[in-house]
This record gives structure tokens, C-alpha cells and sequence, in this order.
């Protein structure tokens, strides 16, 4: 395999299915400088904007089979998912195209000027490094907001899976043909490129030792940056909490895109009380998941990525084991093709293994017991990460309570951790800094600026 090269594999069976060409800086150049071209007229138009997202949603929905069909493919996922996938796009489109332009309106206040206002002013050119994951709704997620606020994008999409970010540029394109929205294609030695290409600000979804390293190359360039981080979202259940949706639930929350999404639910706080209750009824629905070749439409649970994906998952689950986990189900690879590992719950686990301290990208659910609400809100927090967490209990004045401890951007009460464009999404700690969707994304990437009136010159500022 060449350097310029990249190889693109299929995870249910290990064959080849693409073979994309790395970009050079003077490629990454060209489709910037278009992208700044296109921002002067672009950023104009609110509602001109606003009609291209909606034809953008409209392909999504028509072309939902093929391109789910495509990120299943690429990264595994079943194809259930990938549709749901597609289609989350295509809302999260309409709702800024429905909703973005008054966003923005200016804001007026009171100061000590004949006039004052907030205006919000689009950056310009945005350098996108999007994930392997989620292809289409990471990269969704930021450029929804961000393009219907006025900029324009140029996006690295995973080399994992190019393909998808190929079709997301063929769409846009098919419709708004100035370079609103393009893409460069290769390895990490590309996202460096971007940031360091006249890009005005990036955004970053990936790892945290990638994302520091995207962060200080920003910053040497003083361009803003936001990043999420990913995150190992805690899953406390109380002793109050009906356990029949909790355990329906923790399914779904572990093992999401095959257990691989930033707010998948990792690590399970449970009460001694109703633990084993919790455990049987988890275990009894995870073991009827059915793993298999993703593109069928019974599969519940896909391959891993890669081969070194099921090769840290099976290493840190014979870890656990040996350090005192127990395995409650799975614990092991499936078959002799394809990147596959049993769903896995694992119990006796303490709070210092390394499968607790990580984020695991994977399906594997590792339980901790706990004796009270206070230290499950201590065992919650003990982690380098704070991008979700979720809480069960039918008490809701104790859910709040919980909810306002919790060090972490989104927790949600009875349910599974979700993105969802009305609100904010993003974490603390090492899960990143900055927000994604609802009005606040649109903000992270615009100039607020100020401007006052004055009728007679001042020179002093008045402080009471």
C-alpha cells in the first residue's frame, strides 16, 4: 500500500471495497479557497441558506437506502441504524433551516448609548475533522447549524470511511455547486493540513490525544476551536427505579453502533439492593441480541471497525478478568470473519480498572455496585470524562438533585443519552469544550459583536 493511499475495508467480512487518494496541501488550498469565495455571497442570504438545506434533507431522504448502505459498509454499523442515521440528518437539517435565521437576529439592550445591539456575525471558512462513528450525523451535527448561520465548510471526513464523506459533498454540491461544502480526503498528516490552510476556526469529534494535539495546532494559528472529546457516560440505577425500562434501556444505551458512540452508556452504577434484579434482566435481554452481517435487517449487533478495535476490546476484557471482573455474558470473539465480539457484561468490577477508566468503544458493559446515592454520584464523577450520563429512579426530585451533581453536558432522567438539535450538545473535563446543535452551536461559530450609538463623545466608563 502506497503512503498517498488509502484502503478502505469492509468490517463484516474483511474484504477491500475502496481505494481513495490522499490529498496534497495544494488540493486542501484549492477547496478552501473556493469555500471562501462562496462565504462572500453565502453569507448573505439567510433565506436562500435556508432553501438549500431544505434540498439538501430532501436528497438525504430520497438517496437514505444507498447511503446507508454505504456507511454500513465502511464502519459496520447494521442497517437499521444507518438509516435512522440518515434521517436524523435530514430533521436536523429541516429544523435550522426552520428555525436558524431567527437565531440570529440582533439582540437589543439598554446601556448608556442612544442605541445598542448584539449582532451575530458569521467566521467565514470552518476546517471540519469528523469521525469515523457516526459519519453522516457528526458531520450533520456541526455543519447543520454552522452553514445555516452563514459560513462554509471544508471537511476531513475518517479515513475509515471516506466514501460517506464523498456522498455528503455529492449532495450538497448537487444542489449549491460554489463550494459551500467540499471535502479533503486522507490521513491525520491532512486535518493538519486544513487547520494550518486559511481556514478561519475548526472543529474536532475524535479522541483526546488527537484533539489536544488539533487544539495546540489551532491555537499556534489563534484560530478557534471546538472540540468533543467523546466520553465514558455513567448509567446509575437506584434503588427506585423500575427495572424492567432500565434494563430495556441499557441495552439499547451499551450497545448503540455496536457499542461505539461517544454517549453510549459505559459504565453502570447500580444499587446493591436491586443489583441483581438489574443484572439477571440486562443479561437475559443482551444475550438475545442477534449479532450478524449488518446488512441484514434482523441484526441487532455488527462487527467492530477494525481489527485493532476487537483486539483492544478483547485485551481489556481478559484484563478486567484477570484483575477480579466476572463475566456475567459474552466475553469473547465471535466466529473467524469478520471484527465481531459478544455482547459482554462483566461484574465485580472495580473502579480503578483500566475498563472503567478508559472510553471503550465497544460492547461491553462493566457494572459496579454501590451502597448509596452518594457514592454513586462520587463513582459518576470519578472519571476524566463529562459528556453524558443518565439516571434512573421514579423519584424525580432526587433525579434532579442527582442531575445538578453529576460533572457531565448532557444527563438525561429515564432514558438513554440522546443528540438532539434543540438543545445543546458537549462536554466537560477532557469530553471537549465548545457546544454543538441549538442556537448555541450556531453561536460557537460567529462573531458577536456589539455596537452602540452615541449622541455626544465619551471618555470615561462609568462604574457605580
Amino acid at each position: 500500500m502506497g503512503s498517498n493511499r488509502i484502503i478502505t475495508v469492509n468490517p463484516a467480512s474483511e474484504e477491500v471495497i475502496g481505494e481513495h487518494y490522499t490529498m496534497s496541501m495544494d488540493d486542501v488550498i484549492a477547496r478552501v479557497k473556493r469555500a471562501r469565495e462562496a462565504f462572500h455571497s453565502w453569507r448573505r442570504d439567510a433565506h436562500r441558506r435556508a432553501s438549500v438545506l431544505y434540498e439538501v434533507a430532501s436528497i438525504l431522504r430520497k438517496e437514505k437506502e444507498h447511503l446507508a448502505r454505504v456507511a454500513v459498509m465502511e464502519m459496520g454499523k447494521t442497517i437499521r441504524e444507518a438509516r435512522a442515521e440518515v434521517e436524523k440528518c435530514a430533521w436536523t437539517i429541516e429544523y435550522f433551516a426552520d428555525n436558524g435565521e431567527h437565531f440570529i437576529d440582533d439582540e437589543v439592550t439598554v446601556t448608556d448609548a442612544r442605541k445598542t445591539f448584539i449582532a451575530f456575525e458569521p467566521l467565514g471558512t470552518i476546517g471540519s475533522i469528523m469521525p469515523w462513528n457516526f459519519p453522516y450525523w457528526q458531520s450533520i451535527r456541526f455543519a447543520a447549524p454552522a452553514l445555516m448561520a452563514g459560513n462554509t465548510i471544508v471537511m476531513k471526513p475518517s479515513s475509515t470511511t471516506p466514501q460517506c464523506g464523498k456522498e455528503l459533498e455529492r449532495i450538497f454540491s448537487s444542489v449549491d455547486n460554489l463550494g459551500i461544502f467540499s471535502v479533503v480526503i486522507g490521513d491525520g498528516r491532512v486535518g493538519e493540513m486544513l487547520i494550518d490552510s486559511p481556514v478561519d476556526a475548526v472543529t474536532f469529534t475524535g479522541s483526546v490525544e488527537v484533539g489536544a494535539r488539533v487544539a495546540a495546532r489551532a491555537a499556534m494559528h489563534v484560530k478557534k476551536c471546538v472540540l468533543e472529546l467523546g466520553g465514558s457516560d455513567p448509567f446509575i440505577v437506584l434503588d427506585d427505579a423500575d427495572l424492567e425500562k432500565a434494563s430495556t434501556a441499557a441495552v439499547k444505551g451499551r450497545f448503540i453502533n455496536n457499542g461505539q458512540s461517544c454517549i453510549a452508556s459505559k459504565r453502570f452504577i447500580v444499587m446493591r439492593s436491586i443489583a441483581k434484579e438489574f443484572m439477571e434482566a440486562f443479561a437475559r435481554k443482551a444475550e438475545r441480541m442477534k449479532v450478524g452481517d449488518p446488512m441484514h435487517e434482523d441484526t441487532e449487533l455488527g462487527p467492530l471497525v477494525n481489527k485493532h478495535a476487537l483486539e483492544y476490546i478483547d485485551g481489556i476484557v481478559k484484563e478486567a478478568v484477570k484483575e477480579g471482573g466476572e463475566v456475567l455474558i459474552g466475553g469473547e470473539r465471535i466466529g473467524s470473519k469478520g471484527y465481531y465480539y459478544a455482547p459482554t457484561i462483566l461484574t465485580n468490577v472495580k473502579e480503578k480498572m483500566r475498563i472503567v477508566r478508559e472510553e471503550v468503544f465497544g460492547p461491553v458493559a462493566p457494572i459496579m455496585v454501590v451502597d448509596d446515592e452518594k457514592e454513586a454520584v462520587r463513582l459518576a464523577n470519578d472519571s476524566e470524562f463529562g459528556l453524558g450520563a443518565s439516571v434512573w429512579t421514579t423519584d424525580l426530585d432526587r433525579a434532579e438533585r442527582i442531575a445538578r451533581a453529576i460533572e457531565a453536558g448532557l444527563v438525561t432522567v429515564n432514558n438513554v443519552v440522546v443528540s438532539d438539535p434543540r438543545v445543546p450538545f458537549g462536554g466537560v473535563k477532557k469530553s471537549g469544550f465548545g457546544r454543538e446543535l441549538s442556537r448555541y452551536g450556531m453561536l460557537e461559530f460567529m462573531n458577536i459583536k456589539t455596537v452602540r450609538f452615541y449622541d455626544q463623545l465619551i471618555h470615561y466608563h462609568h462604574v457605580e
